[in-house]
């Protein structure tokens, strides 16, 4: 029986100051300090512990400890909120990660609390900005949710999802291969040119995802250099001798709500198929780097791409294909492991805009990134008579993931919303009720001076006896508002919780 699908979404955004000389770094870090030093309940800051940060295992069984790069600096900018989430410096990026929770639509209102975290940043980092006199005019701190800065560099909006530790990993990446590499053509957020090495960045006027020209490997432990498809990470923040972590590198950081609900809501539904075994092997692709390349560079969705067999097919069809098998599933297994509301909204949704590409793609522009973001830049191309690929076009692009209210073209692209801004706002502080996220963020919120550093599964209180005392939080479905809700709110202190609770 497949676990529960508990999963979280990781993006970098990318980050400019404009009018002043700014090393990235520098600016992500004011960015977050600002924020936090914006809070209305003053607090002293919460760290990241990183006692069981080990981004060099690999799910192969191999390690890379003496070879591979940390993923972090631990000596950077790296705090935890109350609403359970991440926010942190990462490779001269800000990053949030979202807190854990159990569906697709928990993820969006997260994933939207998180836009409206780093908007909230630029302006109180804006503010101090503008009373630097060293930086007295026109100095302005800009946050884009893309993943490019058309210059050859690309950062990622990650996915994580919770899996059987049974669960054979050649299996499931083998098997979950054909949906990452295909299912850009509903969550491919769109750009303009290529940035495949040793083709002019014209050569491609415009394409389905941002991130597909970045992809070298198969499968891989990387996630900034010969990016994999498939990574290897071993590193579940969990009980290993239960769960692993699918790391999922290989997606688009989405301005529509719909695109994000579906990314994350058909991978979760595909990946408890495998789970169960009933996913099958008939869309095997070929030469998978090869592949998802030619699906991002074909907005006709008519290309076919090579299948294992020999056979082609187009991302469309496959698309059908494990939409068909996802059908089955549903009825002969439920959806419990994704919710069994939210996993037939999914489906549903799935269903609608496959059909909608396949009979008229410009239909889906109210839920599909690319689709919408098209309309814009051929629409000001046809205004201003430019060439596919021309710099000014670029800069539609770079414009639709503006996040300054009134720059961002996706919010002016008609996209349909799921999640309504009371939701994000009360998101940004509060954490989800159905995770382990729960203790984290209320422990945060009521016990402030009383924590010393926290991560995904465990938190350091000092309650003034040595020595410190370390609270594991190794199931990620305990902790939930209906498992502590009431016995934190009982407690006037932290001393008197970790005593009840046995700590």
């Amino acid at each position: 029986m497949a676990l529960p699908k508990v999963l979280g979404i990781e993006t970098e955004y990318g980050i400019i100051v404009r009018g002043a000389d700014s090393n990235p770094v520098s600016a992500s870090s004011l960015l977050i300090n600002a924020y936090i030093s914006s809070l209305a309940r003053k607090r002293g800051r919460i760290g990241w512990d990183f006692e069981d940060e080990q981004p060099s295992n690999d799910a192969r069984g191999e390690s890379m400890d003496e070879s591979f790069a940390p993923e972090v600096e631990t000596t950077l900018v790296n705090a935890v909120l109350t609403n359970g989430a991440r926010y942190y410096v990462d490779h001269a990026h800000p990053e949030i990660s979202t807190p854990e929770v159990t569906n697709a639509r928990e993820a969006v209102v997260w994933d939207r609390a998180a836009d409206e975290i780093i908007r909230a940043s630029m302006t109180h980092a804006n503010a101090v900005l503008a009373s630097d006199t060293q930086n007295a005019g026109g100095v302005e701190m800009i946050i884009y949710k893309n993943n490019s800065d058309g210059k050859g560099n690309s950062y990622g909006c990650h996915e994580n999802f919770l899996l059987s530790r049974d669960l054979p990993f050649g299996r499931m990446a083998s098997q979950i291969t054909p949906h990452f590499v295909t299912r850009q053509i509903f969550c491919g957020a769109g750009k303009v040119g290529c940035e495949l090495p040793g083709r002019p960045n014209d050569d491609i006027g415009y394409q389905i995802s941002q991130r597909a020209d970045f992809f070298e490997e198969e499968i891989g432990l990387e996630t900034t250099l010969k990016r994999p498809i498939i990574n290897t990470r071993d590193e579940p923040h969990a009980d290993a001798q239960k769960y692993r972590r699918l790391h999922v590198i290989v997606g688009d950081a989405n301005m529509s709500e719909v695109a994000t609900y579906l990314k994350v809501g058909t991978s979760s539904i595909i990946l408890s198929m495998i789970e169960d075994d009933e996913l099958g092997n008939d869309w095997l692709l070929g030469n998978p780097v090869a592949a998802i390349r030619q699906v991002s560079h074909d907005p006709s969705l008519r290309q076919t791409i090579l299948l294992r067999d020999g056979s082609r097919a187009t991302a469309l069809e496959i698309q059908w294909g494990l939409f068909e098998r996802a059908q089955k599933y549903a009825q002969n297994h439920g959806l419990e492991s994704v919710g069994e509301a939210v996993g037939a909204d999914v489906m549903a949704k799935w269903e609608t805009v496959l059909q909608g590409l396949e009979t008229d793609p410009d239909s889906m522009g109210h839920w599909v990134d690319w689709i919408a973001k098209k309309r814009l830049v051929e629409g000001y191309a046809d205004r201003h008579g430019l060439a596919p690929g021309a710099a000014r076009l670029k800069a539609i692009d770079l414009q639709y993931h503006d996040l300054r209210r009134d720059k961002c073209l996706a919010d002016r692209a008609g996209l349909d919303t799921l999640v309504t801004m009371d939701e994000a706002v009360a998101a940004m502080t509060a954490p989800p009720r159905t995770t382990r996220a729960y203790f984290r963020g209320a422990c945060l919120d009521k016990f402030p001076d009383e924590i010393v550093a926290a991560n995904w599964d465990s938190m350091v209180f000092d309650v003034g006896r040595d020595p410190l005392r370390r609270v594991p939080m190794m199931e990620p479905l305990k902790g939930t508002a209906e498992h502590v809700a009431a016995l934190i709110d009982g407690c006037d202190t932290a001393r008197e919780l970790l005593d009840r609770l046995g700590q």
